[in-house]
C-alpha cells in the first residue's frame, strides 16, 4: 500500500467514525431525560417500537434518520423530523414502520415531519409494501403551521395517501400508542386495521379542553377518546391492547397471516461477498474530491465475487457501463469514471465529467436493462456534462438530453448512491432525486450542489466584490481573501451529505461497507411490484 492509500483509508475512517457519533446522538432523539419521563408513563420509544416489532433491527435500513438535522434551531431542533421510519421484515415479511418519536415535542409535526412521512408512503406505494404506522404525536407543531398544513406536498397529503393505498391494496397497520388528536386522527382510522394501547392511548378530533371551549362540555380525556371508548362504543378501533408490547405483538400476528405477494421477477441467486476486501474502499476514495481513482477498484468492492461484466468498455469511458449481483441479485451499473481516460483517437478526457460518447453509452446501456428487467444501480461522482466549442459543436446538449430521457423513462427500479461529487446537471443525468431512485443514498464523502465549492465560491466572489466595488468600496487582496473564505465556508456547509439528508434530498448518509445491503433490500422492496408498463423513450434526437 502506498502512503496516499494510508492518507485517504485515515481520513474517510474518520468520516464513518463522524457518521457513528452522528447517529449515536440522533437516536437519543428528545434526550436522555425526555426518554427517561416516557418510560415512567409504561412507554417504549419510537426506535424500542420497532426494535420489538422487527424480526431482526440489524437486518433492516433506517430512511432519513438525519431529517431535520441542523434545522429548527429557534424552536429546539427537530433530531430525525421527529419520526424514525425503516424498511425491515416482521415475521419474514417486508415492512415500512413509520413511528412517531414523542420525545420530541410531543411528537409534533414540523413541516420536515410531514416530508419525512411522504416519503415512507412514497416507498410504500412505489413498491406495493405493506406499512405499519405506530402513532404518538400531539398533531402539527402550531408555530410552523403555515409549512405543514395547506399545501399540495403537506399535512392533507398523508391522508390521501392512506386512502389511495387502500385502492392499491397495499396493507397499512396503525397502532395508537399515544395522543392521535385533530386531523392526525384520521391516519389510522384510515388504515386497514387499529390498534389502541389502554390508557396510553387516545383518538379524538378536540381534546377535553378544546371541547370544554367550543360547546361547554366537559368531560376527560379517557371517556372522549381512550381505548375502552373506541373498542367498545364507537368501534373506531378494531384491537385494545394493554400495554405497548402487547399492541406490537398483535401487529406481528396480524402481518403474519398476510397472503403472498405478487412479484415483479428480477433476477437473483446465492449471495457471494465481493472477493476482494472491501476494507480497501476507505484507501482507494481519495480524501479531496478533485482527485483522480479508477471507480473499477470501488465497484469490484461492492459486487458479489468482484466479478464485473463491462459493456463497451473502450467506448466512452468516463462512465462504466455493465451488469453484476449484488447480494445474488442481477443489477446494471451505470458509474462515473474518475481517473483520466484516453481515447483511441489518442485525445485525453477528464474523469468525472460525462462526455457525448459516455451519454451515447450510458443512454444505450440504460435501455438494455429495461428491455431485459434488470435493477440500475448508479454511483456517482460526476462533476457535470463536458463544456467547450468541441463538445458544444458535437451535440454534446442532445447527447446529454438523451441519457436524461432514459433514466426519466426508465421502468425498471432504479438506486443510488452517491459516492463522492454529484454537481448539476450531472446530478441529473445520474439519477438524482428528481429521477425517482427508489432508494437513494450518500456517503461522509458525497458533495451535492450545483458546483463545487471552490467554483462556486469564484463565481459568488466575483459578484460580490463588484457590487461593493459599485458602492464605493476598495476591495484589497485580504479583504478578497476574507470574502471568499466567508462564501467558500458557507457554500460548504449547503454541500455537505449531512446537509441534503437533513432535507431529505436523500434518504441517508450511510457507511459505504452498507452500501450492498441498502441496495439488496431495494431491490427485495421492488420486486413486490410488478412492472406494468413497457419501456418508451419518447422522442428523443438522433
Amino acid at each position: 500500500m502506498d502512503i496516499n492509500f494510508n492518507k485517504n483509508e485515515d481520513h474517510n475512517k474518520l468520516l464513518a467514525s463522524d457518521l457513528r457519533q452522528r447517529l449515536v446522538k440522533v437516536k437519543l432523539g428528545g434526550g436522555e431525560n425526555r426518554i427517561k419521563k416516557h418510560h415512567e408513563k409504561g412507554k417504549l420509544t419510537a426506535r424500542e417500537r420497532i426494535n420489538f416489532l422487527l424480526d431482526d433491527d440489524a437486518n433492516a435500513i433506517e430512511i432519513g434518520a438525519f431529517a431535520g438535522d441542523g434545522m429548527y434551531k429557534e424552536h429546539g431542533g427537530c433530531p430525525s423530523g421527529g419520526v424514525v421510519v425503516k424498511i425491515g421484515y416482521v415475521q419474514g415479511k417486508q415492512c415500512i414502520v413509520v413511528a412517531n418519536d414523542a420525545t420530541v415535542k410531543a411528537g409534533a409535526w414540523f413541516p420536515i415531519t410531514g416530508k419525512k412521512n411522504l416519503r415512507a408512503q412514497e416507498i410504500a406505494i412505489e413498491n406495493k409494501l405493506p406499512i405499519i404506522y405506530l402513532v404518538d404525536s400531539a398533531g402539527v407543531y402550531l408555530p410552523l403551521q403555515d409549512e405543514i398544513f395547506p399545501d399540495k406536498e403537506h399535512f392533507g397529503r398523508i391522508f390521501r395517501n392512506n386512502a389511495v393505498m387502500s385502492s392499491m391494496g397495499i396493507t397499512q397497520i396503525a397502532a395508537v400508542m399515544g395522543s392521535c388528536v385533530a386531523g392526525g386522527a384520521y391516519l389510522p382510522i384510515m388504515s386497514d386495521e387499529a390498534l389502541i394501547v389502554d390508557k396510553t392511548g387516545s383518538i379524538f378530533l378536540a381534546g377535553s379542553y378544546l371541547v370544554k371551549a367550543a360547546i361547554g362540555e366537559s368531560i376527560d380525556n379517557e371517556t372522549l377518546g381512550g381505548a375502552t371508548t373506541h373498542c367498545e362504543i364507537s368501534g373506531v378501533t378494531d384491537y385494545k391492547a394493554k400495554d405497548d408490547k402487547d399492541a406490537l405483538t398483535t401487529i406481528k400476528n396480524i402481518v403474519d397471516k398476510i397472503g403472498d405477494f405478487e412479484k415483479a421477477g428480477f433476477n437473483r441467486k446465492k449471495a457471494v461477498e465481493p472477493k476482494e476486501n472491501q476494507d480497501d474502499i476507505f484507501g482507494i476514495l481519495p480524501k479531496a474530491r478533485n482527485e483522480q481513482y479508477d471507480m473499477n477498484e470501488i465497484i469490484k468492492r461492492i459486487v458479489d465475487n468482484s466479478d464485473f461484466e463491462e459493456y463497451k468498455a473502450g467506448y466512452g469511458q468516463t462512465i462504466i457501463t455493465g451488469y453484476a449481483r449484488i447480494d445474488g441479485w442481477a443489477v446494471g451499473i451505470v458509474a462515473n469514471q474518475r481517473k483520466l481516460v484516453k481515447t483511441k483517437k489518442g485525445e485525453m478526457q477528464f474523469g468525472g465529467v460525462i462526455y457525448n460518447d459516455s451519454a451515447d453509452k450510458a443512454t444505450r446501456f440504460i435501455a438494455n436493462c429495461n428491455q431485459k428487467k434488470i435493477p440500475l444501480v448508479f454511483l456517482q461522482d460526476v462533476t457535470g456534462f463536458m463544456v467547450g466549442s468541441k463538445s458544444e459543436h458535437g451535440g454534446i446538449i442532445k447527447d446529454g438530453a438523451k441519457m436524461v430521457n432514459a433514466v426519466s423513462n426508465s421502468v425498471v427500479p432504479k438506486f443510488t448512491i452517491v459516492i463522492g461529487n454529484s454537481y448539476g446537471a450531472g446530478n441529473y443525468a445520474m439519477c438524482g432525486k428528481a429521477y425517482d431512485p427508489r432508494l437513494i443514498a450518500a456517503w461522509p464523502s458525497a458533495e451535492l450542489a450545483v458546483m463545487s465549492g471552490n467554483s462556486a465560491a469564484k463565481v459568488l466572489l466575483q459578484i460580490e466584490t463588484a457590487s461593493l466595488k459599485k458602492k464605493g468600496e476598495e476591495i484589497t487582496k485580504e479583504k478578497e481573501a476574507e470574502l471568499f473564505d466567508k462564501i467558500k465556508s458557507r457554500y460548504d456547509e449547503q454541500i455537505s451529505p449531512y446537509y441534503a439528508a437533513a432535507r431529505i434530498w436523500t434518504d441517508a448518509v450511510i457507511n459505504p461497507l452498507d452500501t450492498r445491503k441498502w441496495i439488496s433490500m431495494g431491490i427485495d422492496a421492488a420486486n413486490h411490484a410488478p412492472i406494468e408498463k413497457p419501456f418508451n423513450l419518447g422522442v428523443i434526437q438522433v
